[in-house]
């Protein structure tokens, strides 16, 4: 199995910057891609950001050149860089990992992002 736990999230004003981070812990060796989930009230969760194993990136058109997504594999740490946030951004903030043959989809526990105008 694979666990994920979030930290980072918060209150911030619109052009600011915060920074998630998803700490890995398990088969950490087995994890294909990973990727951060952004909810926002009233709307279906959707991919933000994803890394795959090699290291190729990519992103919702909406966060291009605002958010970088990396991993630190000595840390075991993915991290979503988030600046130039904007009041749109505002969202509960879910990491995800896909592991195993199967694809196996596991959820961190969610960080929330607030940004005010």
């Amino acid at each position: 199995q694979v666990q994920l736990v979030e930290t980072g999230g918060g209150l911030v004003q619109a052009g600011g910057s915060l920074r998630l981070s998803c700490k890995l812990s398990g088969r950490i060796s087995e994890i294909n891609e990973m990727g951060w989930y952004g909810q926002a009230p009233g709307k279906q969760r959707e991919l933000v950001a994803r890394i795959t194993r090699g290291g190729n990136t990519n992103y919702i058109d909406s966060v291009k050149g605002r958010f970088t997504i990396s991993r630190d594999n000595i840390k075991n740490t993915m991290y979503l860089q988030m600046n130039s946030l904007k009041p749109e951004d505002t969202a509960v903030y879910y990491c995800n990992a896909r592991w195993g043959v199967g694809y196996v989809n596991v959820w961190g526990q969610g960080t929330q992002v607030t940004v005010s105008s």
